[in-house]
This record gives C-alpha cells, sequence and structure tokens, in this order.
C-alpha cells in the first residue's frame, strides 16, 4: 500500500467517529419531569 493511501485510510478512520457526534434534535426532558431550564442565576 502506498503512504499516500495510507494516509487517506488512517485520516478516514480517524475521522469516522466524529461523523457519529452531534444533536439530532433539540433537548426534551426525561418523561414524567419538568424542564428546569432557563433558570436565573444564581439558582437558588
Amino acid at each position: 500500500m502506498t503512504r499516500a493511501a495510507l494516509a487517506i485510510l488512517l485520516a478516514l478512520a480517524l475521522a469516522a467517529p466524529l461523523a457519529a457526534c452531534g444533536k439530532k434534535g433539540p433537548p426534551q426532558p426525561p418523561a414524567g419531569k419538568e424542564s428546569s431550564f432557563p433558570r436565573t442565576y444564581p439558582s437558588e
């Protein structure tokens, strides 16, 4: 395998896990719980 092909393969292998990261939609609180955001600072 040539160095260029190996470098491309390595770059793809390192970039592949990053493709799975990302937001799929707006955040939703768990079922049965109300959202406490946004709240004012300090949150006492």
